[in-house]
């Protein structure tokens, strides 16, 4: 007899870890690889960091904590909002999680039933819509654009036909690094308010702009599930340790459920994170590599044949549409990556309709590895 395998796993791959494992045994096989295809920064943890962990390591029991973390983690997140944004945040609704990815788990099952209907952006981040089909959720396209800042808006919202329950939303945004301005996510915001539609902002490449400063929809709401992670702007990846900051309303389902799934997030992380928020000097310096970068790629690649970028307003990504060069961004991918040796990741991971028209190039890396990316693609293309 066949034993049972349970729909819910049947969820499509996240793309760009096939094209990590393609890029690693490239370079197993001794060949060289320029990274573009991955949203990690290419520096470690701020020196404070790895110096707080190896305190710990020596010094603590490394057991597990509260399922919402420690106090002294969450009180520094709280007086960050107040530095960074002039927000006051209790620590009482801010939840420390294992990355910003257990953090939409716990969002998602503590906000949506089974067969409600969730909107997102599309192109957007893949594991939005992965994660939800996991959890039963219906998941509603908004296929957003150049004409929209590739962002949805009320309009968009509201030609959707038949009530939804919630709306992800991400700025800046991945893959298309885009923004949304704070009167407009004011206004997007109180739409939803009006409607009744729960909204999550994932604010993980907050800091990390380069036109305008973005704003946190907690500005205009305390309804909203707002979700960060020290994975990007802190440049802690591999710790695993992101938050959220948590409606009133759903505090104690989120603290259940973190008990039962996860029991806590990673000790080590989160004692060594505290530390993380006064290593501005270092952090500011990632930033300024990954401004430099932006530039030399908003420059180069248009003269190797990409003429049609997203704004890039943050974040580390430029979105580029590869119509004129293929209609097939999968196989595009893996051609650059065996001629080339530039891995980038395909835009059908983040929109599965219209994706096989674009890519998606991370520029988290050196600025040596962007300029000789960018003049291997021009001979390439040429």
């Amino acid at each position: 007899m066949t034993l049972k395998v349970a729909k819910r796993g049947n969820v499509p791959p996240f793309i760009v870890m096939d094209v990590m494992r393609a890029a690693d045994e490239r370079e197993a096989a001794g060949e060289d690889v320029l990274h573009l295809e991955v949203g990690q920064p290419g520096t470690s943890a701020p020196e404070a960091v790895i110096k707080a962990a190896e305190l710990a390591l020596r010094e603590d029991n490394i057991g597990y904590t509260v399922a919402l973390g420690i106090p002294k983690l969450r009180e520094r997140i709280s007086r960050h909002y107040q530095n960074f944004y002039g927000l006051t945040v209790s620590p009482d609704n801010i939840a420390v999680t294992g990355g910003s990815s257990c953090g939409f788990i716990l969002a998602f099952l503590a906000a949506f039933d089974a067969g409600d209907r969730v909107a997102l952006a599309s192109p957007g981040y893949p594991a939005y819509r992965n994660i939800l089909l996991g959890v039963g959720v219906e998941v509603i396209d908004i296929p957003v654009g150049p004409d929209t800042n590739f962002q949805p808006t009320p309009d968009e919202l509201d030609s959707i036909e038949g009530e939804i329950d919630g709306l992800i939303i991400a700025s800046p945004s991945n893959p298309a690094g885009t923004m949304i301005s704070s009167n407009k996510l004011q206004y997007l915001v109180e739409h939803c308010r009006d409607r009744g539609i729960r909204l999550i902002s994932d604010e993980i490449y907050h800091g990390l702009t380069y036109e305008q400063e973005a704003t946190s929809a907690l500005s205009f709401t305390n309804d909203a599930i707002i979700i960060n992670s020290f994975s990007k702007y802190f440049s802690m990846t591999g710790w695993r340790l992101g938050w959220m900051i948590v409606p009133d309303a759903l505090l104690r389902a989120v603290e259940c459920l973190a008990q039962n799934l996860f029991i806590s997030p990673p000790t080590l992380s989160q004692l060594a994170a505290v530390a993380a928020f006064d290593c501005t000097q270092e952090i500011n310096n990632n930033i300024n590599r990954y401004t430099d970068n932006r530039k030399l790629l908003l420059e180069e690649l248009p003269k190797a044949g990409f003429n049609k970028l997203a704004s890039a307003d943050g974040g580390f990504y430029i979105y580029a549409d590869i119509s004129e060069m293929s209609e097939d961004s999968d196989d595009f991918c893996k051609r650059m990556l065996a001629e080339t040796g530039v891995a980038a990741t395909p835009g059908i991971d983040f929109d599965p309709t219209r994706g096989h028209r674009y890519v998606r190039f991370s520029f988290a890396g050196t600025t040596q590895d962007m300029a000789e990316a960018a003049r291997r693609l021009n001979v390439w293309l040429k």
